[in-house]
């Protein structure tokens, strides 16, 4: 197994005073050649948005989008007629494709909103724009993994669905619990996140918003503490 450590630490960080940014990877001021990348995981923002303040309407080309807000809500229009308000407890997908215009605005004029936003290479270039959104709690498996976004030839109706060969695992636990994580398809690595609490595994004791990407492996054991979210984005490495 091989394996590559992001403290919380050391992410990149900017605050552009409306908005304060945490980069898991290379993005817009913050670049480390080291941390292009994990796979075909190409974005993993954590963003503060300030109230009435937000993205403003800009275009999108052969990405696949899933955001992801903890708090708070966001409004969302683009280019396809979709007009809607994401709450925390919700997540949102949108398949880029062939070109697609959107914004992201916090719809609160007295709240912030916290959001994750995570961005994947296609597997196909310049589909036809998609978007898709629903709650989360449904979705999952109290203290277990789930599986809440899948490659489009293994999803089910109303399912979420990428262009990719990628899997978007979450779990709540609210007990104590020690998995097995196996990956879907040998080519492919894992970036373990702790949206909240802590895990250990491989000799690491992984805490808020830590990660951990692992490949050249079969199957992974974490123990997972009490009161903890964590997300694992399984991803083909090339």
């Amino acid at each position: 197994m091989k394996k590559v450590l992001h403290r919380e630490s050391t992410r990149g960080k900017a605050d552009f005073g409306w908005l304060q940014a945490n980069y898991s990877f290379s993005f817009a001021n913050y670049y480390d050649p080291q941390r292009l990348q994990f796979g075909l995981l190409r974005v993993l923002n954590d963003d503060y948005v300030a109230p009435k303040m937000g993205f403003g309407k800009h275009p999108h080309k052969n990405m696949e989008i899933v955001t992801i807000p903890q708090s708070g809500s966001l409004r969302h229009e683009d280019s396809m007629g979709n007009s809607e308000i994401i709450y925390a407890g919700e997540i949102q997908l949108m398949s880029a494709g062939s070109g697609v215009e959107h914004s992201e605005l916090n719809a609160s004029n007295t709240e912030p909103v916290k959001l994750f936003q995570i961005w994947i290479f296609p597997d196909t270039e310049n589909v036809e724009p998609r978007y898709q959104q629903k709650k989360i709690a449904p979705l999952l498996v109290k203290n277990k993994l789930t599986a809440i976004i899948k490659p489009k030839n293994e999803a089910k109706e109303n399912e979420l669905w990428i262009h990719q060969n990628a899997y978007f695992n979450l779990g709540d636990f609210s007990e104590t619990t020690e998995i097995v994580y196996k990956l879907n398809k040998p080519n492919h690595g894992a970036y373990i996140f702790v949206i909240n609490g802590s895990l250990s595994t491989e000799n690491e004791i992984l805490e808020k918003r830590d990660a951990l990407g692992v490949w050249d492996f079969e199957e992974i054991k974490l123990k997972i503490e009490k009161d903890s979210r964590i997300l694992i984005i399984e991803v083909p490495l090339n």
